[in-house]
């Protein structure tokens, strides 16, 4: 999947959070420092709008991040930025190390079976537990394991897995 011209959301303002301008934000980065004291991010509403705002003040909240930006005093104001995306430029983004993707990279991707049967696209990514799965459109669910993933191409699209016994359901037909 090109990254071109593709904002990526860093963060999401939920809700305000008081009467003194703060929102609470959804962290949706590995890289939480972006949303520290005197940093300027750049916020897209729902009608598509952008504006770049400078944060005056930060702190850790039981879900994410308690925001005050500069120029936001009120709740009104708060208020006013309520479901709006925290969006970094392709250029910001952090590098990770080899064998590691973003979970953006991967949403979408067509998987194939090594011997060329698709078995669907990745639609989200489960994490928690001894390792991420990988969801796909067909209900395939496949564990992200160097055993299971055997090839991720991003830019052809494309994720090869090595089926083990039970992954595909007609292979659970077969027993």
């Amino acid at each position: 999947m090109p990254r071109e011209n593709q904002d990526i959301v860093i963060g999401n303002i939920v809700a305000p959070f008081g009467v003194r301008g703060e929102v609470k934000v959804v962290v949706l980065t590995e890289f939480p420092e972006r949303f520290d004291k005197g940093h300027e991010v750049t916020l897209r509403t729902s009608n598509g709008e952008r504006r770049t705002m400078k944060i005056d003040q930060s702190r850790p909240g039981k879900s994410g991040v308690t925001i005050k930006f500069q120029g936001v005093d009120d709740r009104n104001g708060s208020e006013a930025l309520r479901g709006a995306d925290i969006v970094i430029d392709q250029s910001d983004l952090g590098e990770l190390p080899e064998g590691s993707f973003y979970v953006f990279d991967l949403i979408g991707l067509k998987v194939m079976t090594e011997d060329g049967r698709e078995i669907g696209e990745v639609t989200e990514i489960l994490q928690g537990g001894a390792n991420d799965v990988y969801a796909t459109s067909t209900g395939v669910m496949i564990p992200a394991l160097k055993d299971v993933v055997s090839k991720i191409d991003i830019e052809g699209g494309v994720m090869v897995v090595r089926p083990v016994p039970g992954l595909l359901p007609d292979d659970q037909d077969a027993d």
